[in-house]
């Protein structure tokens, strides 16, 4: 894995991690009581943004680190991930292709 995947690696799982963690605890103005004229009762009141993403890079970090590991020591492949047989055969020590 080079460096450019890991970074992409790294910008999926916090984006996902991201929209999963941002409507933990929202506090919207219906909840409150305090409803500004043209909003919507569900907009956010307090949202906390800056601690979520905090929570949300060291959690990426932790499972990019995971899922890093499994994919540079090779414990699951690609060809783990080929269910319809798909590829071609893994090529063998000492063999050529003519």
């Amino acid at each position: 894995m080079g460096v450019t995947s890991a970074l992409v690696l790294f910008a999926v799982i916090w984006s996902l991690m991201f929209l999963i963690i941002l409507p933990i605890r929202v506090k919207t103005q219906g909840d409150l009581g305090e409803i500004v004229p043209g909003t919507h009762a569900g907009a956010p009141e307090v949202h906390n943004i800056g601690k979520k993403a905090k929570i949300t890079t060291v959690l990426s970090l932790i499972l990019w680190a995971i899922i890093t590991t499994i994919i540079l020591s090779e414990v699951i492949t690609v060809r783990d991930l080929d269910w319809f047989g798909r590829m071609a055969p893994e090529a063998t020590v000492g063999e050529t292709d003519g």
